[in-house]
C-alpha cells in the first residue's frame, strides 16, 4: 500500500517533548517521537517538522506577566532552536539524516532558513526541522507551521498533540466530550475550537492546505494518517 501523501509537515509542540516531566526534554519521550517520525520517513515520505518551545520557555505567558512581549517571543524562538537540535541529535542516533534551519541567525548551530535549500533537502530524503518560528515576534509556531507548509508545498499539515483529535470539549474534564472526525476551517475558527490559533487556521483556509490533528503518543497514529486511514480530526475547506 502506498502512502496517501508524498510530502508532509508535522507541527510538534515543545510540551510534547516533556513527557511526564514538569519542563525540559524527556529522553525516552523524544526517542519515542523520533521512532514515529522515522517510520514515516522510511516509507519514502518527504518530512518537514516545525517545533515549538513551550517546554523550555513560553513567550506568550511571560508577555502576559509583564515582560516585553517581543523580548519574550524572541526567547521562545531560541527555545525552539534548542528543541530542534535535540530532535536532530535523536534522529542522528537512529540513522536518520536531518537538517535544522532557523528563522533566527544562529549560524554556529543551525543553517539559516533558505527555502530552496530546504526543498532540495526534502527531495533528497532528508528530514528538515524548522526552528525559531517565523523569526518574528507576535506569531506562534502554529502560524510558522502553516507558513512553512505552504512554502514547502506540502500536501497536509499534521498537528501532533497529546490528544487524538479535536473534541467538543476538553476530554480530560468532560466525559461527554466527543471527537470530531472532520471539521471545516470556518467551524474551527467560529467555534474557537483551539485547533490552532486563528492566524494559522486562516492561512490554511485561504491556501486550501488541509490540517490533521492527531496524538503523537498513540503508537502508529502518524503512520496511519500518512497511509490515509481514519485517525485524528481532519480540518479542510
Amino acid at each position: 500500500m502506498k502512502p496517501a501523501y508524498q510530502r508532509i509537515l508535522v507541527k510538534l509542540s515543545g510540551e510534547a517533548l516533556m513527557g511526564d516531566d514538569a519542563y525540559g526534554i524527556n529522553r525516552a519521550t523524544i526517542d519515542r517521537i523520533v521512532t514515529e517520525l522515522t517510520e514515516v520517513s522510511r516509507l519514502g515520505v518527504q518530512l518537514a517538522v516545525v517545533i515549538g518551545g513551550g517546554n523550555i520557555f513560553r513567550g506568550v505567558a511571560l508577555g502576559a506577566e509583564g515582560m516585553d512581549r517581543a523580548t519574550a517571543d524572541y526567547m521562545g524562538m531560541l527555545a525552539t532552536v534548542m528543541n530542534a537540535l535535540a530532535l536532530q541529535d535523536a534522529m542522528r542516533r537512529v540513522g536518520v539524516v536531518s537538517r535544522v534551519q532557523s528563522a533566527l541567525h544562529v549560524d554556529q548551530v543551525a543553517e539559516p532558513y533558505i527555502r530552496g535549500k530546504a526543498l532540495r533537502y526534502l527531495e533528497e530524503g532528508k528530514v528538515v526541522i524548522f526552528a525559531a518560528g517565523t523569526g518574528n515576534p507576535f506569531f506562534t509556531t502554529d502560524t510558522a507551521a502553516a507558513l512553512r507548509g505552504m512554502e514547502m508545498n506540502v500536501e497536509v499539515v499534521l498537528k501532533a498533540t497529546k490528544v487524538d483529535g479535536v473534541y467538543t470539549a476538553d476530554p480530560h474534564k468532560d466525559a461527554q466530550a466527543t471527537r470530531y472526525e472532520r471539521l471545516t476551517f470556518e467551524e474551527a475558527i467560529v467555534n474557537n475550537l483551539k485547533v490552532m490559533d486563528a492566524t494559522a487556521l486562516t492561512l490554511c483556509r485561504d491556501q486550501n492546505l488541509p490540517l490533521c490533528v492527531f496524538s503523537i503518543f498513540k503508537s502508529g497514529a502518524l503512520k496511519r494518517v500518512v497511509m490515509g486511514e481514519a485517525e485524528g480530526t481532519f480540518v479542510t475547506n
